[in-house]
C-alpha cells in the first residue's frame, strides 16, 4: 500500500503563486505514475495534472497549462504542483494521487488507487 500526505496549501491572492507538496511512503514510489486532482466546492472532483515514474512525460488539464508545473523527486519520495498567476476558480481542495497500475500520467480518476486526504487553496480576490 502506499501513503500519501500533502501539504503547502493557504490562501493566496489572485495572480499569486504557491506550491503544493505531497509525501509518499509504502511501497516503492518511484515506478508509480502520479496525479493531482482538485474538487470545487459544489462541483465534482477533477483532473488537474499527472507525471510518469521515470521520463519526463507530463499530463495537463486545460485550464491549468501554462500556469502550473508538476514535478517529482523520486529520492525524496515527493511530487510537487507548482501554482502560478492562480485565478479565483481554482479555489479547491487539492488530492495527491498514485497509480500504482501504470507508469503512465493518465487523466482517469478510477486510474488512480491511492489519494491523500487533500489541503486547501483559497484564491481571494
Amino acid at each position: 500500500q502506499v501513503q500519501l500526505v500533502e501539504s503547502g496549501g493557504g490562501v493566496v491572492q489572485a495572480g499569486g503563486s504557491l506550491r503544493l507538496s505531497c509525501a509518499a511512503s509504502g511501497r516503492t514510489f518511484s515506478r508509480y505514475a502520479m496525479g493531482w486532482f482538485r474538487q470545487a466546492p459544489g462541483q465534482e472532483r477533477e483532473f488537474v495534472a499527472a507525471i510518469s515514474w521515470n521520463r519526463p512525460i507530463t499530463n495537463y488539464a486545460d485550464s491549468v497549462k501554462g500556469r502550473f508545473t508538476i514535478s517529482r523527486d523520486n529520492v525524496k519520495n515527493t511530487v510537487y504542483l507548482q501554482m502560478s498567476s492562480l485565478k479565483f476558480e481554482d479555489t479547491a481542495v487539492y488530492y495527491c494521487a498514485a497509480n500504482t497500475a501504470s507508469s503512465m500520467p493518465t487523466r482517469r480518476q478510477n486510474e488512480y488507487d491511492y489519494w491523500g486526504q487533500g489541503t486547501q487553496v483559497t484564491v481571494s480576490s
